[in-house]
């Protein structure tokens, strides 16, 4: 007779022990400043900030620029005396970079539960519910512990049973030294939501916390306990919601399958005002070849191509002109060079001279799976057509993006973006790597 697998004791024990739902929002911390902080560790300890599309404005900044007084989303003009006088240090945002870090976090967060949402390019929803209750504070220590470990990238982890109050949860992990907060077995949590400000709970913007403080509601703890028939009465399902995700009741569901998207939109303001349709041209090209190549990498074909134009509405001469184009494809496809063709053809329809062009974008409407949409009409030459295009794909992921381009989309691109801090790292491609000195 086999002896059992478990004594009756073991059993017993296992039994007591819950597995309740549980939510872990990661949250990668001053995640832009993290990336660059990475590959430079003179850095560390350190004031610094990054600053937005064309140097514009403050997007990310580290502990100690915070201490400064340096506000999220001021002006970098408006700040550049602190900046100056403190020696902070100053970055272009580099996207490519901070893209690939990101894919690498939330690779290792799979390697706890493929059960993941990835909320957005520094944060992730993750069901930690088949780990027992009595750990979820040491498995968040574990996986902060890893993500640091395997990327670099430091994390704040908040966990609880609900979207709403994981997001409580990482608001006060980010203020401790651990940088995990779980909120799992704690029965009244009353004392922890009241000092929780309106504001500050998730899916709480600017209007609707008017709303609150004219109605007498300054915080968390008033919302969880502010009864259903005044919600439903005075605003709306929403809110209704978010006060059932305070009291521990699931709303919100982790949306963890990826959809299909609809759209992918390519735009950027230049760094200096343009004039020629060479210009727009070149700007145009760069964006349909960039669009192309998102869409191929979902294996995704657009419908149709919209192009649009625009001067900016705060010229001095008070001269505003704005315009779009949209074309339809013949057959729906993600091969760069029909889309230059079809763009530039709408760019000439909208183009006018006499006007200074503040920016200029492409957006590549109707995508659907490119296996479903083979048709009749399919030849060998679409086939050749697509090899050539995983090619220059392959070549560029390889060697860096616009190793291989089209000649539309010109060389010295002086249209393009400022970014006169730029730390010029693209994990892509070995030549811009940090090189180590041998001492």
């Amino acid at each position: 007779m086999m002896s059992p697998m478990y004594s009756s004791g073991e059993l017993s024990l296992m039994s007591s022990i819950q597995h309740t739902k549980k939510i872990a929002l990661v949250d990668c911390n001053s995640f832009y400043v993290s990336c660059e902080k990475l590959f430079n560790p003179k850095l560390r300890n350190k004031p610094v900030v990054v600053l937005s599309n064309n140097d514009g404005c403050i997007i990310s900044r580290s502990n100690e620029a915070k201490a400064l007084g340096i506000k999220m989303g001021e002006p970098y003009f408006k700040a550049k005396n602190i900046i100056i006088k403190n020696k902070v240090h100053v970055f272009s945002s580099n996207y490519a970079l901070y893209g690939d870090l990101s894919r690498r976090v939330m690779r290792t967060l799979k390697r706890f539960n493929s059960k993941i949402e990835i909320y957005s390019i520094d944060e992730a929803f993750l069901d930690l519910s088949d780990f027992p209750d009595n750990e979820a504070e040491d498995v968040g220590k574990e996986i902060r512990s890893i993500v640091l470990q395997w990327t670099g990238i430091p994390t704040s982890i908040g966990i609880a049973k609900t979207k709403t109050l994981s997001k409580v949860a990482n608001h006060i992990a980010k203020k401790i030294k651990s940088g995990v907060t779980s909120l799992i077995g704690i029965e009244n949590i009353d004392s922890i939501l009241e000092k929780i400000e309106i504001n500050d709970i998730w899916g709480v913007g600017k209007q609707l916390t008017k709303f609150y403080h004219k109605n007498g509601i300054y915080n968390a703890k008033q919302l969880k306990n502010i009864s259903n028939t005044w919600i439903k009465k005075s605003s709306n399902v929403l809110s209704s919601r978010t006060a059932m995700e305070l009291r521990g009741i699931s709303c919100i569901p982790l949306e963890t399958k990826s959809s299909k998207r609809k759209s992918c939109v390519v735009s950027r303001s230049f760094g200096k005002r343009v004039e020629n349709f060479q210009e727009l041209k070149e700007s145009v090209t760069s964006y349909c070849l960039n669009g192309s190549e998102k869409i191929r990498s979902e294996s995704l074909v657009a419908k149709s191509i919209t192009v649009f134009v625009r001067t900016s509405p705060f010229q001095n001469k008070g001269i505003y002109y704005s315009k779009s184009k949209t074309i339809y494809f013949p057959i729906a496809t993600n091969n760069s060079i029909e889309i230059v063709k079809t763009a530039l053809a709408a760019l000439k329809e909208i183009f006018k001279k006499g006007y200074q062009y503040q920016k200029t974008g492409i957006t590549l409407s109707g995508l659907s799976n490119s296996q479903e949409s083979k048709n009749l009409f399919s030849s060998i030459k679409d086939i050749k057509i697509e090899n050539l295009m995983k090619s220059i794909d392959n070549t560029n992921y390889k060697y860096g993006r616009s190793t291989l381009s089209l000649a539309e989309a010109g060389i010295n691109k002086r249209w393009n973006m400022k970014r006169n801090y730029s730390s010029k790292i693209d994990t892509a491609n070995f030549n811009s790597l940090p090189k180590i000195k041998a001492v």
